[in-house]
């Protein structure tokens, strides 16, 4: 099991956060992006190790620019 104050589980939260902001499902989100909303929910876990291509695509489906997915803290 993931610790919750991993980075994993921190990024994703952040994510969980804007896709919610943003009022989109996951579902939607997912195709938004192009991929799986199961993936996308494993990012949102923290169980999932997205890609710097994956982090890109994130990025863009949420209409955000790339430092914005690191700026939790």
């Amino acid at each position: 099991m993931k610790k919750t104050d991993s980075i994993q589980a921190q990024f994703g939260a952040h994510i969980r956060s804007l896709r919610t902001a943003s009022g989109m499902s996951q579902e939607a989100f997912a195709d938004k992006c192009g991929l799986d909303r199961t993936y996308i929910s494993g990012i949102e876990r923290g169980v999932r190790n997205p890609t710097l291509e994956v982090i890109n695509v994130l990025a863009k489906g949420l209409g955000v620019k790339l430092r914005v997915l690191f700026d939790w803290a």
